[in-house]
């Protein structure tokens, strides 16, 4: 009889994370949801939740092993940054940022890669984002970490070609999301309009491209990012 696999999903305690956390359990998947947001993932309503901050790789190897390892990686942990000018952005404002969003998914991907290429499966996700690939005015840092993202999903899938795990990134645009409530209106009226549909995201729709990459149904995708922006990105 086959095992239910085991999914880690990183920022689970809110927004596009927990969204695809409860997708994930709807699919039948054992997911262990994380954040640094005690306070929230307790409220989370998932069935099994761990207080892991990414950027502790120590901690990150941890947890894996505690697992036994996992099937499915889903790293959504991650913080806007300074928004404005780069000129005026401090060290320790660029520093952050990088260490969540780019070393924290870096982290999550080499503690869990080994144990997926020992069983032959494997599925990783990685949210990035729209500015990724454009860069948005007035979030260098947060631009760049993802726009690393991508490079580095890109690079591990090609190593991780013929194993049997495959590994993609998402780049959604605006999605209606509590990380939005720390961008300032200018710079969300700017993006917004930058989007033909015309409206912002959903965190269900960014789940539901997610969870088809998590599955068995996707079987010949592996270093892609894929768009989800309602038109804005089409490269």
């Amino acid at each position: 009889m086959s095992r239910t696999r085991k999914a880690l999903v990183t920022g689970a305690a809110r927004g596009i994370g927990l969204a695809c956390a409860l997708r994930l359990e709807a699919d039948g998947l054992v997911v262990v949801g994380t954040d640094v947001l005690v306070d929230d993932l307790s409220l989370s309503g998932l069935a099994h939740t761990e207080v892991l901050d990414v950027t502790d790789s120590a901690a990150v190897y941890a947890l894996v092993s505690d697992l036994g390892g996992i099937d499915v990686l889903v790293n959504s942990a991650g913080v806007v940054g300074p928004n404005c000018p780069t000129w005026e952005v401090d060290d320790e404002g660029w520093s952050r940022t990088i260490r969540v969003n780019l070393d924290g998914t870096f982290n999550t991907v080499r503690a869990a890669i080994v144990g997926m290429r020992e069983r032959g499966w494997g599925r990783i996700v990685n949210v990035a984002s729209i500015a990724g690939k454009e860069g948005n005015p007035n979030l260098a840092a947060y631009s760049a970490s993802k726009a690393a993202v991508i490079g580095f999903t890109k690079s591990v899938a090609k190593e991780c070609a013929t194993d049997g795990v495959l590994i993609n990134s998402v780049a959604p645009a605006v999605i209606r999301t509590p990380i939005n409530e720390d961008t300032a209106p200018e710079v969300l009226e700017y993006m917004l309009s930058k989007i033909p549909m015309d409206r912002i995201g959903e965190v269900e729709e960014v789940a539901a491209l997610v969870a088809w990459l998590a599955s068995d149904e996707c079987t010949f995708s592996t270093g892609a990012c894929y768009d989800i922006s309602g038109g804005r990105a089409t490269f």
